[in-house]
């Protein structure tokens, strides 16, 4: 058969949302200034699909540091990849300062998180090691599980006990040059639960583990200072190898790896998405660094995301919705309802009422579920969020309605 043939006829994950709304529900393009307002088919839209926490991406500040690296260096420099010819002392001071900021040694910059990840999953592990990780991992641990060619298991989300069955499975399995890596979340992007991390690592003192974390929701949102769900939690410590993204809070592209010098020097020569890839450039290495320092000079940036995260969350509620009890600026509405009704809600906000939201249906989470997911920033004011609470008054009484039928 064909293989072009054969894909024509392959049903994608997202079903309907795929071919039937593209440019609506899947690849819509909002325009304008990066902020909270933003245009969608021309229209004016309140946006809350957008991961900026922190409002940086709209910083005048940050544009000008970003006009002025290009102008410096432009965007091809360094050229070739940071094992041969693409290392600067830019790069070098980032990760010493990354690794500072998360309360770590030593830190590897990644080109991207998605790919960064996936390869450090990949070097880490062995055939003769265990790989253990939460059914909710995100599709970048999922997808560096499938390269890595250690033993896998899996335990259910945030479920302790399924987590001890897989620990101590593979405690009794192991043999003398075998090891044995977790991986999970700091924050779950989709439901906004914070991983178990403090459980995880107790168990430490029955069974020799190591922990990766990816926390790509948690760095520069969680923590007094920013760094993260392990701060937060007073874990840190216990965190052996830490993940965060430039993708949501810094509003960048990038990420970093921290953990101890040996295992960053390790990683450094063994990534492979980082040794056969062309090195970060020089102008986003700059403003990551702008970035990182404001983030850690303006912590009034993390309270108004906060403030704006409560607000958001308690109105929805006292309207009546059921809000997921999220512990970080991710807040999920869960309704009962099929992927029409999910369409339904998008479309209804959006055109109705101007108010831009994602939402998944069935497969991304359980039939008869629909999630739609809000994301504040600290750029959202109390103007957005009163007409967000508005929009979402207006439609209750058809997504109650049609929840209803569902149950009936």
């Amino acid at each position: 058969m064909d293989l072009f043939d054969k894909l024509e006829g392959r049903p994608s994950p997202l079903g309907p949302f795929t071919s039937e709304g593209y440019g609506y529900y899947t690849f819509p393009k909002l325009e304008g200034p990066l902020g909270p307002e933003m245009k969608f088919n021309g229209k004016d839209m309140v946006v809350w699909s957008i991961n900026d926490y922190l409002g940086i991406g709209s910083n005048e500040e940050i544009k000008k540091t970003d006009t002025a690296a290009t102008e410096q260096y432009s965007l091809s420099a360094p050229m070739g990849a940071r094992l041969m010819t693409g290392n600067s002392t830019e790069h070098e001071k980032l990760e010493e300062e990354l690794a500072a900021f998360v309360h770590k040694e030593s830190a590897q910059l990644l080109n991207y998180g998605y790919q960064g990840i996936m390869s450090t999953i990949h070097a880490l592990v062995d055939r003769n090691d265990f790989l253990i990780y939460d059914e909710l991992s995100h599709a970048c641990i999922v997808d560096g599980k499938q390269l890595s060619m250690a033993e896998k298991s899996v335990f259910k989300h945030n479920d302790i006990e399924s987590f001890k069955k897989q620990l101590y499975r593979a405690a009794k399995k192991k043999k003398d040059n075998s090891s044995i890596l977790v991986v999970t979340e700091g924050v779950f992007g989709m439901t906004g639960d914070l991983g178990i991390l403090k459980e995880i690592i107790e168990l430490k003192k029955e069974v020799p583990f190591r922990l990766l974390v990816d926390d790509a929701h948690g760095i520069g949102t969680m923590g007094k200072d920013g760094s993260g769900t392990g701060t937060h939690l007073g874990v840190q410590d216990g965190i052996d190898i830490y993940f965060g993204t430039f993708a949501k809070s810094f509003a960048l592209i990038g990420a970093f790896i921290a953990s101890e010098p040996r295992v960053i020097e390790f990683l450094k020569a063994n990534s492979r998405s980082q040794v056969f890839a062309k090195s970060l450039p020089l102008p986003m290495v700059v403003t990551a660094r702008k970035r990182l320092k404001m983030i850690s000079e303006h912590p009034e940036w993390r309270e108004q995301l906060w403030n704006n995260t409560l607000k958001l969350r308690e109105g929805l509620r006292e309207i009546g919705y059921t809000v997921l009890p999220s512990e970080s600026p991710v807040t999920p509405v869960l309704t009962k309802g099929s992927t029409d009704l999910c369409q339904d809600i998008m479309r209804k906000l959006r055109e109705e009422h101007g108010v831009f939201v994602s939402g998944v249906a069935y497969p991304v989470v359980p039939k008869g579920t629909v999630l739609i997911r809000l994301i504040p920033t600290a750029a959202h004011k109390d103007v957005h969020i009163e007409k967000t609470l508005k929009a979402f008054e207006a439609i209750k009484d058809y997504v109650f309605e049609a929840a209803e039928k569902l149950s009936a």
